[in-house]
């Protein structure tokens, strides 16, 4: 008995000492898996601090895309309403601004300067003498034949615009365009706009360019030709209407964004009125415009405008003077279908009638007889973009459905043919800082039987960070 029990101790320790390694080993390893827990509970609370942390960061970047939508909106001098965070941002200034290349964007705090060089090269079987006399009898005079209307055979500087930008507080945003040119240095906007006015208001003030229609508010280097349209050229000549004064628009709080605006400006545009026509400001400006969207690629964009003042011009007949009142009416329209970034059609056209009357004058404004004239002109264009490459068409004509020439009274005066114009060009966009460009013009605005064929080559270049281009 006594036997057995010793056999049994033995057979017990031999199991103790059989297990007693596992018993150890398990103890250990679980004492490992408790501090892999605990590092991993520790690695969880910081991705978990991570991912605030990332999704703070993605609502701030989509708010200052809101209020860089909104700065575009504000930063043009036709505050177009693709969008409708304009509101949001006029109440808040901005921490910081999207801005970028020549037709892109980066974000940055300091000042945004950049400088855009527009040059091209002019071809024309008329020699220059011809073509710095080529008016369009009826519109304008030989004598008011500008450079900027009239283009020099071979190479052409049209400028090295200089581009500033900054939000001054959180009132007001600051906005300068100083175009360099052969001729010296000018300023061809430096304007300041509201940032906290009630929703849908703002205040723009200073030089700039008029929020009448559409293809006025652009840059020459945004445009889609490299020259403006006869409309343009004839009623308010090829740099548009680009004046000192101030600018009121309003966005109602609507289902579809619509633009109200008015201006008051001092009158200086040669053609249209002429800054001696009054010495106080002498000319305004109404417009509407709405936008709304067909299906999630295409968008139509439509408006209304009007400007009128006093007027006094020697662009009418040469050796007279004309004093009296202008008023120019606009219709635009604008369709673009955009798919994706290398893919879209815009289709543009505006309508624009002139109507003048007053005096027609010598030097010393004695009346020499009454003047009134009816005169309209349109354009449309169209550019295709695939890939890196734009190809456009555009047809432009002067005295659609008024052409009126009055003297004396109900004595008429016929000046030849219609003005008319076709055209067509092909870009390649190499980056967002460089565009190419090959235009043909066949001209045949000149009301004399004859034929102007131009051919262009445009480089536009872009350096530093430029101000998104609106819609």
């Amino acid at each position: 008995m006594q036997k057995s029990r010793q056999e049994i101790y033995l057979i017990i320790f031999a199991l103790i000492l059989l297990v007693s390694p596992g018993f150890y080993a398990s103890i250990a390893y679980g004492q490992d898996i408790e501090k892999r827990l605990s590092d991993l509970e520790e690695t969880l609370k910081k991705q978990q601090e991570t991912i605030k942390g990332q999704q703070n960061l993605i609502e701030g970047l989509k708010d200052e895309l809101g209020k860089l939508k909104s700065a575009e909106a504000q930063g043009s001098t036709k505050p177009l309403p693709v969008t409708t965070t304009q509101e949001e941002g006029q109440q808040k200034q901005p921490k910081s601004l999207s801005v970028g290349g020549l037709f892109g964007a980066s974000s940055m705090l300091n000042p945004n300067i950049s400088v855009v060089l527009n040059t091209y090269g002019y071809a024309s079987q008329m020699t220059d003498s011809t073509l710095k006399n080529r008016g369009i009898p009826g519109y304008y005079t030989n004598s008011q034949v500008t450079a900027d209307m009239a283009n020099t055979r071979g190479f052409n500087l049209d400028s090295a615009e200089l581009y500033i930008f900054a939000p001054v507080d959180p009132y007001f945003n600051l906005y300068t365009t100083i175009p360099v040119t052969e001729d010296g240095v000018s300023i061809e906007e430096a304007y300041f706009t509201t940032t906290a006015l009630p929703d849908g208001l703002q205040i723009k003030g200073g030089k700039f360019r008029s929020g009448f229609g559409r293809l006025n508010a652009q840059h020459s280097h945004v445009w889609s030709f490299v020259d403006a349209p006869l409309a343009y050229k004839a009623f308010t000549g090829s740099e548009g209407i680009d004046e000192k004064g101030v600018q009121v628009t309003y966005l109602p709080d609507l289902l579809i964004p619509l633009t109200i605006g008015a201006e008051a400006l001092q009158g200086d545009n040669d053609i249209l009125f002429g800054k001696d026509a009054e010495s106080a400001p002498h000319a305004y400006t109404a417009f509407a415009k709405v936008s709304f969207d067909i299906g999630d690629d295409s968008t139509i964009l439509t408006g209304l405008s009007l400007i009128s003042g006093k007027t006094r011009s020697n662009a009418i007949a040469d050796n007279t003077i004309f004093v009296g009142n202008s008023t120019l009416y606009g219709v635009e329209f604008t369709y673009k279908w955009k798919p994706s970034r290398l893919s879209s059609l815009t289709l543009q056209s505006e309508y624009l009638l002139r109507s003048q009357s007053g005096d027609l004058t010598n030097e010393t404004s004695l009346k020499i007889s009454p003047l009134k004239r009816q005169q309209d002109g349109f354009y449309i264009q169209s550019a295709y973009q695939f890939g890196l490459w734009t190809w456009g068409v555009r047809y432009d004509r002067l005295g659609i459905f008024r052409d009126d020439f009055q003297r004396q009274g109900d004595l008429s005066q016929s000046f030849g043919n219609a003005p008319w114009r076709a055209s067509t060009e092909m870009s390649l966009d190499l980056t967002e800082f460089s565009r190419l460009r090959l235009q043909y013009n066949y001209d045949r605005s000149g009301r004399d039987d004859k034929t102007n064929n131009e051919l262009f080559l445009q480089v536009i270049l872009g350096i530093g960070a430029h101000g998104a281009h609106t819609f």
